[in-house]
């Protein structure tokens, strides 16, 4: 299935579709992943109105949350799941949650996130996300929320949508059963819809006399970041099954609960990843 054209919502993907080890795939219109939704409007946009979502699970933090608050579809569900709460009580907001402000001041994103350090910054975070307790209530509250009976369709995102929610994405999938090669092409697929995105903001960085590689190191996903957090993963659990189970406190009857709902068999669906 992969990218939704949507006017309202940025970077909107149907897991539906990724194949599966065994020849299976994954259901279609069950899972979605997006940007957040300070701007959807299902009246205006039929292509998000079709999809029916029935739950929205919220990565962002409480500051980026009140900036621009999520417009829910009618009859849904809002569960907030902040993934970096722990960093911000700690007084150490993370760049992937305030991109924007950073950007919009060419000498503190160049004094952070210049010289090679914004990489560098960006493995950390995504390690964190399998370290610190807010992540991990974050990623089992969600899993635990997608087991549920009643809360497919269901839709996760963070800000734009590629770092918390494209490691929500990798978990999902892993445990589902898609290859590492699999996993990293949805993950890297985000790209161009970010880029986009966030075009005139690297323009008026630039303008503005900030060097282009340093926002472009942040703004998009590279295969280095993904792979931080999997090796946390690896070293500190030895298998994704366990990192959910132990981890992230996610009981195996709800991992096999959503296998049960998220997975289907025959080939990947024209336009799927995988």
């Amino acid at each position: 299935m992969g990218a939704i054209p949507s006017t309202t919502v940025a970077n909107l993907r149907d897991l539906g579709g990724t194949g599966l080890s065994g020849g299976r795939r994954v259901r279609a219109g069950v899972l979605f992943r997006s940007g957040q939704l300070d701007r959807l409007d299902t009246a205006a946009d039929p292509a998000v109105a079709a999809l029916g979502v029935r739950t929205v699970v919220d990565f962002r933090t409480r500051a980026e949350r009140d900036a621009r608050p999520d417009r829910i579809p009618e009859g849904g569900r809002l569960l907030l799941a902040d993934v970096l709460a722990d960093q911000v009580a700690a007084g150490a907001l993370p760049a992937a949650a305030r991109l924007r402000r950073l950007l919009a001041d060419p000498v503190e994103a160049e004094r952070e996130l210049g010289g090679g350090r914004g990489p560098e910054l960006f493995a950390g975070i995504y390690r964190s996300f399998v370290t610190t307790e807010s992540a991990r209530a974050a990623y089992g509250a969600f899993l635990t929320e997608l087991a549920g009976a009643d809360s497919a369709p269901l839709l996760f995102h963070c800000t734009a949508g590629k770092d918390r929610t494209g490691w929500a994405a990798t978990v999902v999938l892993t445990l589902l059963g898609a290859s590492p090669e699999t996993v990293r092409a949805e993950y890297l697929s985000v790209n161009a819809a970010v880029r986009e995105a966030y075009a005139p903001l690297v323009e008026g960085y630039t303008v503005q006399g900030g060097r282009p590689e340093t926002a472009l190191a942040v703004i998009g996903v590279v295969p280095e970041y993904l792979g931080a957090a999997l090796e946390e993963v690896e070293r500190r659990h030895g298998s994704m099954e366990a990192y959910a189970t132990d981890g992230l406190g996610v009981e195996p009857g709800d991992l096999e609960r959503i296998r049960r709902r998220l997975t289907v068999p025959g080939p990947p669906e024209a336009g799927g990843t995988g």
